[in-house]
């Protein structure tokens, strides 16, 4: 009986820090997990930053498909790529920027 209870007990805390973690939309701690998740493979980190929401309607798809292509997505320009946009917050599939 008292594992049940601690175990009960465990899942309402870890639900409750579930919640409170959604409930923080950006912080310091989201932003370093979500570099080094972009780091292991590019558009993880944002789709991470996306409370790892339905793969195929949330994750960024050009970063996470072309990330596989040896030098251009990891380690490459990619990884790099979406690094940066997950450090910053942000959450877009756009490979290149021109200004």
């Amino acid at each position: 009986m008292r594992n049940v209870v601690t175990t009960f007990v465990g899942i309402v805390a870890c639900t409750a820090l579930a919640a409170e973690a959604r409930a923080a939309s950006c912080t310091e701690r989201h932003k370093d997990n979500a570099t080094w998740l972009s780091i292991a493979h590019p558009g993880l980190g944002e789709w991470y930053l996306d409370d790892w929401k339905p793969f195929f309607s949330h994750a960024p798809q050009k970063k996470f498909w072309l990330g596989f292509i040896p030098l251009f997505g990891w380690p490459g320009y990619l990884q790099i790529k979406s690094a940066v946009d997950a450090n910053q917050c942000q959450k877009n599939d756009e490979l290149f920027e021109w200004d």
